[in-house]
């Protein structure tokens, strides 16, 4: 059904909890695809014992990087990104089969909701390292925690068609090794006429907090914020609020912002802002 995209940097704990929980907590069969970073804890020699497709490199390339390279092999229609160091929650892939269905097109971004210990789009702590992860009382309480189907997401694990996919380019790998590469795909996405971005309250994951996928290790600092201000001259923080209205509840497909006087007032500040960022 989907083609799952899982960038893992010497994160082997944490990658096997990940995809036992696909393995049990899914209702269809999907293709996996791990891009494999290094491996030396064991990740490379764990994927080939378990005829796991995935691709290699020998050091970390980063996050937009390792997802581009094995969204070159998926074979599937549909594209989705996630992290090693998330949990799975039971049919959460079902809830997003429905909504695929019920839209009828290709022109959507879709994503889950996530359980964090401390933050997330719900707070719950089950753990916030594997050995204190309490799987029983994850599965006991995550259906009943209070939220609701979220307008503008742009946090993984999402879903997108790959043809859409291949339009845009998937991420750009400027943003290396990953800090705002999310929003500039939604971004792209947004340029090439998108307008779904919706997050769904009932698919969810537990989330450890991006433990591995954005490790700098090999690279120089880069400041995804900055990146993201001097190629779309605003920050994403504007266009998480104009733009994608994230963390409101979802009221159906976005349009263009309305220009209010705080909209023009926020995107004078970016564009002075650029101009004085190097």
């Amino acid at each position: 059904m989907f083609s799952i995209l899982i960038p893992s940097y010497n994160n082997l704990k944490y990658l096997k909890l990940c995809l036992e929980s696909i393995d049990k907590n899914s209702t269809k069969n999907h293709e996996i695809i791990v891009h494999v970073n290094d491996g030396s804890d064991g990740t490379l020699k764990f994927i080939k014992q378990n005829n796991i497709k995935h691709t290699f490199s020998n050091k970390n390339i980063g996050l937009c990087s390792s997802i581009n390279l094995a969204a070159n092999i998926s074979t599937l229609k549909y594209i989705l990104y996630a992290h090693d160091d998330m949990y799975f929650c039971p049919k959460w892939d079902q809830f997003l089969i429905n909504e695929v269905e019920k839209i009828g097109h290709n022109n959507f971004y879709l994503s889950a909701t996530m359980i964090e210990p401390y933050t997330g789009h719900i707070e719950f702590n089950c753990g916030d390292n594997i050995e204190n992860f309490d799987e029983k009382k994850l599965l006991l309480n995550y259906k009943n925690l209070s939220f609701y189907d979220h307008q503008g997401s742009h946090f993984a694990p999402h879903l997108v068609t790959k043809e859409i996919w291949d339009k845009v380019g998937g991420f750009s790998e400027e943003f290396n090794p990953g800090i705002a590469s999310d929003p500039d795909f939604n971004m792209k996405l947004w340029h090439h006429g998108v307008r779904i971005f919706k997050g769904l309250n009932n698919s969810r994951v537990y989330h450890f907090g991006s433990v591995t996928t954005r490790k700098k290790d090999g690279f120089k600092q880069n400041r995804g914020d900055r990146t993201f201000l001097k190629k779309w001259g605003i920050t994403t923080k504007f266009f998480k609020k104009y733009y994608l209205k994230s963390r409101t509840k979802y009221m159906g497909p976005l349009s263009e912002p309305n220009l209010t006087i705080n909209y023009l007032f926020e995107l004078l500040l970016c564009k002075v802002r650029k101009f004085f960022t190097i």
